[in-house]
């Protein structure tokens, strides 16, 4: 089976020196909160370019504990797309906040920056901009939207992590910026993990005591927290991933490139890579009129395709008709019928993307026609 991600693989690319690292923790007698954490939210500042990274449980808490970090709550407002995880509109109510959800635009699928305007109000605080698929939404329009209206920009580069947008990495560009670190990641843990990046030392001590009850000082709360500390054992495992992060990536790219290569002239939309912006292809994403005969022809070669995503988050049963919307959803319903994502990992073998190369294009010889 050729599975569409895998993080097992990478584990045994890192084998010896990921049991080695968590041996050591296991060893320390420190396992939340220690060491590790603070070695790799230094590491991870660096790497991004940022004053403060911080350490927390889940991508989830990320945005949540951000959200909270700005004083962005009850009868708040905050804009975000629909066409993405469904954790980035959890987290919004989370924080106890309204999540307003505009389109994506028809060819990179991150927030419609002309839509903004329409969905403004005066309870408007901040934009969540996702950075989906692995490449940066468009910031030059939101930022100057957030710069004119005094709103706070949060970035979601759960997808995204390492690429860069005008030379500058993704997760340095806004107020604020969290990154989910489940396994199937770009940088994933082994388990759930989560950062949250920051210029503001004021913000980035805010998000550290939100993370622990509040607390400045151990047991004495400021102010209302919660518990989302991150792991030793996550961040020993996240350390040693992420000096191959840029390496992985060059990996994810040389097997997009190859991919779009040979699927060119398909009856299929491939990605498209957005000028002044490095794409790092957490997913490769086509679209296809035929996606269930796709996938059914998958499957009979033991390949896994999957749907990212399946249904846009306003149409969910928890948030169907509760929630305020641009007037034109219409991108975002088109692509939860149309978008699949094949497989791509770093690790996945010449002869495993000729496999899937060749049965997506004897599939689609089908529908040169169409």
């Amino acid at each position: 089976m050729i599975l569409c991600a895998n993080p097992a693989a990478q584990f045994n690319s890192y084998q010896d020196e990921i049991e080695a690292a968590v041996i050591n923790v296991l060893r320390s007698n420190r396992y939340i909160l220690g060491e590790e954490v603070e070695a790799l939210e230094r590491e991870f500042a660096d790497y991004i370019g940022t004053h403060s990274s911080i350490g927390v449980a889940n991508g989830t808490d990320a945005l949540e504990l951000a959200i909270r970090a700005l004083d962005i709550g009850p009868d708040d407002e905050v804009i975000t797309v629909s066409h993405t995880a469904v954790a980035t509109v959890a987290a919004i109510e989370a924080a106890g906040a309204t999540p307003v959800l505009v389109d994506v635009d028809p060819v990179f699928y991150t927030l419609n920056s002309a839509q903004l305007q329409e969905v403004l109000s005066p309870k408007t605080k901040a934009v969540i901009a996702v950075h989906l698929y692995g490449q940066a939404a468009d910031l030059d329009a939101i930022c100057q939207f957030c710069i004119e209206n005094k709103l706070y920009l949060i970035e979601d580069v759960s997808q995204a992590h390492g690429a860069n947008w005008k030379g500058k990495r993704l997760g340095s560009i806004g107020h604020i910026a969290c990154f989910s670190c489940y396994p199937t990641k770009n940088l994933g843990a082994i388990g759930d993990a989560g950062l949250i990046t920051t210029n503001d030392p004021v913000v980035g001590n805010k998000v550290r005591m939100l993370r622990e009850y509040g607390w400045q000082k151990r047991y004495i709360s400021d102010f209302v927290g919660r518990n989302s500390r991150l792991d030793e054992l996550q961040a020993a495992i996240l350390r040693i991933k992420l000096r191959y992060l840029d390496a992985d990536n060059g990996k994810r790219q040389q097997l997009a490139a190859r991919y779009s290569g040979e699927l060119a002239g398909q009856a299929l939309q491939l990605p498209q890579i957005r000028a002044n912006a490095e794409h790092v292809f957490h997913l490769y994403v086509i679209r296809t009129a035929h996606r269930h005969a796709l996938i059914e022809q998958l499957k009979t070669h033991d390949i896994q395709a999957a749907i990212h995503y399946p249904m846009p988050v306003h149409l969910q049963p928890a948030y169907k008709n509760r929630i305020r919307t641009a007037t034109d959803m219409s991108v975002t319903e088109k692509l939860a019928e149309e978008v699949l994502s094949l497989p791509l990992y770093p690790e996945l073998s010449s002869t495993n993307i000729a496999r899937v190369i060749d049965t997506v294009t004897s599939h689609h010889v089908k529908f040169a026609g169409t």
